[in-house]
């Protein structure tokens, strides 16, 4: 597999991680198949979700794969009245990213960036690689750290 952005990102800040690939299946991208895939459990892979706040604009939020995001939660969280999930026809032009492989590292802009606290309940998470068929494990306050993630409850 080439290096993916996010790889080269980590790479250089010397972050260590593991590459996990695995196949991807077009009719179920869920955090669900993917953990089953790489024989990681379920709570320790997280999905990235892009959102647009009434004032704060474009968010990135990491939240546990089988779970889904509280929009009153994380609303509440980045202090906004009202968020909403970006489209998924303007995730590639926001984050250059499509779904179903959107990671927290490497996208087109810095955007301000929330993690679910149960990330704190593992010492390992995965995320994405930035592209469907690849998942990577990191070490999840090495992750967060990097990001510059706030961590809430958003679930």
């Amino acid at each position: 597999m080439n290096k993916t952005n996010a790889m080269r990102q980590l790479d250089k800040a010397k972050i260590p991680y593991q590459a996990l690939e695995y196949e991807v299946d077009e009719n179920d991208l869920s955090g669900v198949h993917v953990a089953a895939q790489i024989g990681v459990p379920v709570e320790q892979v997280f999905k990235t979700l892009v959102a647009r706040g009434e004032k704060k604009g474009i968010m990135v939020f990491c939240i546990p794969a089988a779970q889904e995001i509280n929009l009153k939660k994380a609303a509440a969280a980045v202090g906004d009245k009202k968020i909403e999930m970006v489209h998924v026809k303007d995730l590639l032009g926001l984050t250059g990213y499509i779904r179903g492989g959107c990671s927290p590292i490497g996208m087109k802009k810095k955007y301000p960036t929330y993690m679910d606290e149960s990330l704190k309940e593992h010492e390992e998470i995965t995320i994405s690689a930035g592209v469907r068929g690849c998942q990577l494990k990191v070490n999840a306050a090495a992750l967060a750290d990097f990001v510059g993630a706030v961590l809430c409850s958003l679930t």
